[in-house]
């Protein structure tokens, strides 16, 4: 939709240049009836491209040109692959075939076809992809360093030495050379270091210092989840609190006063796109969200990105820093960690990506408890914050009184576990799901009690076996440790 919408204004005067659509969650009769008429550009999702090309008799595509795979290092993570490679098929573009789609192309045309893969972070995941749909490949860079070659341009492959038209080294293919990336300079990176515990508080304290200290910005939060997501937006939408007095029967003003969206890949389509759109046009706005909108989305004046979840790889840091410090203008990053994932930096480094750290202290001394300042110097840990031990307390009296909210918590909690389990390769050494204490991760979701990490099914047939084993009827079983379901 979005690329849809700056094809409108940039072809406005260009009456005979038609950009479309195909997505899924559209109109498929409609989208039959535009590809009928006839489209110049096409933007598509692969699932409903694919099914036009298989379904749609008048979709024509003889006089296809260029063909270009945008986020081309995430397509097949996201399990796009096998859809990409019948496309190719369908479309006549796959390597193997490249000398009888030459010979189609050129009946219609004087110019052969193009394929290009598209991303910020191209490496070495995209060797698959170009593998096959490219033939003689070119590395265009925006690095004179990473890129000596003239004009930024690096040639992988050779023709003259190639007479099949394959590339020899298929394992040098699009590869960088050092895997470094080229953030922009306007970008202040930081990081803060939280104990689980006290993640939920410094996070609300954070937003809060935010907003009040300026009257007109956006702010992006990324979530691992799509529960944990709906937690904590209807925890901010909700959550009543005052600093300024101890009556707890004078009516509480919302804590969070600026407009709030969340995004996410489990919203209904019509939702997320009213989403996208209502984000863009406000001034003063929060808009928390999964690595759903991660990549490619251009969201204006988005001062501030906060990661929340831990991105995982340094690839997905990166594309979730670039939300802002867009077109040369400034930007904010800040990257939650817990004591024992600080190695996690080490990671970024790697990449010419370093961070600073974040005065939460100076921040949390800021804020007012009933009238008088706090002050951190009598402070032996951030977690005995007063700010901080108040603010906690008022989050889980508030969640007890709200059931659906409570439950909402309960669901995020499990996710987030079972997403923290799920760190890949060498990540997994820096996220330790054994080394987590599940009643601080617990209190970080503003709940007192721990909840079962073991399904409602599982919980019903363990009390089924137990009362059997009273009417000596099953033989005792060993019960089985609270670490072997989080490995679960």
């Amino acid at each position: 939709m979005q690329v849809y919408e700056i094809l409108q204004k940039l072809l406005h005067r260009f009456h005979w240049i038609v950009p479309g659509y195909v997505m899924g969650g559209e109109n498929r009769n409609k989208e039959k009836a535009r590809l009928r008429k006839g489209i110049s550009i096409l933007i598509a999702t692969p699932g409903r491209l694919l099914d036009h090309l298989k379904n749609t008799t008048s979709f024509m595509h003889a006089n296809l040109r260029w063909i270009i795979f945008d986020e081309a290092d995430m397509i097949l993570e996201l399990g796009f692959g096998k859809a990409i490679e019948e496309i190719l098929d369908l479309l006549g573009s796959r390597n193997k075939d490249s000398v009888s789609t030459q010979k189609s192309a050129s009946r219609f045309s004087s110019s052969k076809r193009q394929n290009i893969l598209l991303s910020a972070t191209l490496n070495e995941k995209v060797n698959r992809l170009a593998n096959i749909s490219l033939e003689d490949p070119v590395m265009v860079g925006l690095d004179d360093k990473k890129f000596p070659l003239k004009s930024s341009v690096q040639k992988i492959g050779s023709s003259d030495s190639d007479s099949d038209g394959e590339t020899r080294h298929p394992d040098k293919t699009l590869s960088t050379s050092n895997g470094n990336y080229n953030l922009p300079a306007q970008l202040v990176q930081r990081y803060v270091k939280v104990p689980c515990g006290s993640r939920l508080v410094v996070f609300l304290s954070i937003l809060k210092h935010l907003f009040d200290s300026e009257s007109s910005q956006k702010v992006v939060i990324f979530f691992s989840t799509c529960n944990a997501v709906d937690f904590h937006y209807s925890l901010l939408s909700e959550f009543c609190w005052s600093s300024n007095t101890e009556d707890e029967d004078k009516l509480r003003p919302k804590f969070m006063k600026c407009k709030t969206f969340r995004l996410h890949g489990n919203m209904q389509h019509e939702d997320r796109r009213t989403t996208f759109n209502a984000f863009k046009t406000e001034k003063l706005a929060l808009l928390l969200s999964t690595d759903v909108c991660a990549r490619g989305l251009d969201f204006p004046k988005v001062r501030y990105i906060i990661q929340y979840d831990s991105p995982g790889e340094a690839t997905e840091y990166v594309h979730r820093v670039g939300r802002t410090a867009r077109m040369g203008e400034r930007g904010d990053s800040l990257l939650f960690l817990q004591p024992t994932e600080i190695e996690y930096l080490q990671e970024l480094e790697k990449h010419n990506v370093s961070l600073s750290e974040y005065p939460v202290l100076k921040v949390l001394d800021g804020f007012q408890l009933y009238g008088q300042r706090t002050h951190s110097k009598k402070v032996i840990a951030l977690e005995l914050h007063p700010w901080l031990v108040t603010l906690q307390r008022a989050l889980e009296s508030f969640l007890g009184n709200e059931q659906k909210l409570k439950q909402l918590a309960k669901e995020a909690f499990c996710s987030w576990v079972r997403a923290y389990a799920a760190h890949r390769g060498e990540l997994k050494r820096i996220f330790v799901v054994k080394m987590l204490h599940l009643g601080h991760v617990a209190r970080s979701f503003a709940l007192k009690d721990q909840p079962s990490l073991v399904g409602r099914t599982h919980q019903l047939q363990e009390k089924k076996r137990k009362k059997n084993q009273k009417m000596g009827g099953l033989p005792k079983r060993r019960k089985t440790s609270i670490k072997k379901e989080v490995n679960l």
